[in-house]
């Protein structure tokens, strides 16, 4: 099965509740993204922070994302405005900047992925843009469409200040992020009562503002205990994950045989 969302598609559907499921892409190689894009996936997130992506390949793997029309968001290392308009600039449909904690974090991050006064740097030539082929109010209503900006909400200064955070224009969507919260709130674990506290507070804060709540899950089975928390947007392992997933299962299924 492929995927049909579109990059253009993608904002909405999240807005909307649909439940969708992306994973982190950790590899930085765009034939990794072209195997992914394959697997009927909805979208599929660069990690940017925490695995080796240089520009180049960056570039590389949006390049192959735009070819085939397909939703890539990244995330970021910090939300510094120089780096959003960089993946922005390459064909990102969207970031996950990690660690925004405060209302002032999030006004900044979604300012600097936006065209307007202070806000992202606007040029024709782009990737994102068509390399000239597309008019200044086109480019600008189609940003205003389809571009996503999530706040992962990663300690307990972020639970905090989560309503506030949900309330800023331009914030699509907000993201907890449970092995960062579980450390932060001191445990070793993610099956924790702080974390689950902070998954009602932080969905809470969507419902009332009618943002998309999004959430990492390891499988499955956690994204059907979580959903009671109201998440509908789920980046599941990463293919690091589902590769040795797979790899053990074949060498053990192997050495089973008669």
């Amino acid at each position: 099965m492929t995927a049909t969302t579109t990059p253009m598609g993608l904002r909405k559907r999240m807005l909307d509740g649909e439940r969708l499921v992306g994973t982190f892409m950790k590899t930085p190689s765009h034939v990794a993204l072209e195997i992914l894009i394959l697997s009927g996936l909805d979208f599929v997130c660069l990690d940017a922070e925490h695995a080796p992506f240089d520009r180049a390949a960056l570039d590389a793997c949006l390049a192959v994302a735009r070819a085939r029309d397909f939703p890539v968001l990244v995330r970021i290392g910090d939300g510094a405005p120089a780096r959003i308009l960089d993946v922005m600039d390459m064909g990102a449909t969207g970031i996950v900047v990690p660690h925004v904690d405060s209302v002032e974090k999030a006004r900044a991050i979604a300012a600097a992925a936006r065209f307007g006064h202070g806000g992202r740097g606007y040029a024709g030539s782009t990737r994102w843009a068509g390399y000239t082929s597309g008019t200044m109010p086109d480019l600008l209503e189609r940003s205003r469409a389809e571009t996503i900006v999530l706040a992962q909400i990663e300690e307990p200064e972020g639970v905090e200040a989560a309503e506030g955070i949900a309330g800023v224009a331009g914030i699509d969507g907000l993201f907890t992020g449970p092995a960062d919260l579980s450390v932060a709130y001191g445990h070793e674990s993610l099956d924790n009562a702080d974390l689950k506290a902070a998954m009602e507070t932080v969905g809470a804060a969507c419902r009332a503002a009618g943002k998309a709540y999004v959430t990492w899950v390891p499988d499955a089975a956690t994204a059907a205990a979580w959903r009671t928390h109201g998440f509908s947007v789920f980046v599941v392992s990463s293919e690091h994950g589902w590769i040795l997933q797979g790899a053990r299962a074949a060498a053990a299924g192997i050495r089973e045989v008669p």
